[in-house]
């Protein structure tokens, strides 16, 4: 009966279940679990795979340059970024509010290494996010135009909760863009 449960978890793709389906007969034989503990055990151990595994694939998607977070960040050696306030942002309230955040000052400061520990924290957090270097972004709009699938793109744009534009200050324009 075992091998056919285990072939059916397999079949419907429960993978974190699948896991930890011995160690959860085991534990159960041992400590003498409820048939109720054994299956809320499993379910919940699912459920924590999907979500590692939700917050891995949003991760990817992101194309994060750096795998930077606010935490890592050295504040010390930049008096000019207060930690209060970016630890304020890391709250993601803005997010739900729907607001915008513009980082500006000289190169060096850390503008880009905190934007991507914010997209960072909003990823872990559940959120959709996408880092885009605006050059790269506008080139990619304009080619759009060629084959016609703008639409798509912006579709796809509209669906991210975060987008991180870095290096606005580089853009360089052609004449048809």
């Amino acid at each position: 009966m075992k091998k056919k449960i285990e072939q059916l978890l397999i079949d419907l793709k429960f993978k974190g279940m699948v896991k930890t389906f011995d160690e959860q007969l085991a534990l159960a034989e041992k400590n003498g679990l409820s048939v109720y503990e054994v299956i809320y055990n499993l379910l919940a151990e699912e459920l924590r795979f999907r979500q590692e595994r939700s917050m891995t694939y949003r991760l990817q998607i992101a194309r994060l340059p750096w795998d930077w977070t606010l935490n890592s960040f050295p504040f010390d050696l930049q008096p000019g970024v207060r930690k209060s306030r970016m630890m304020t942002l890391s709250g993601l309230d803005f997010i739900n509010r729907r607001e915008n955040i513009v980082f500006h000052g000289k190169t060096g400061v850390g503008k880009t290494g905190l934007a991507v520990g914010i997209l960072r924290q909003a990823i872990i957090a559940g959120y959709r996010g996408r880092f885009y270097n605006v050059q790269d972004l506008l080139d990619q709009l304009y080619a759009s135009l060629a084959d016609r699938s703008t639409p798509k793109l912006l579709n796809a744009l509209c669906r991210y909760d975060l987008l991180l534009l870095d290096e606005l200050g580089y853009l360089t324009l052609k004449k048809e863009q």
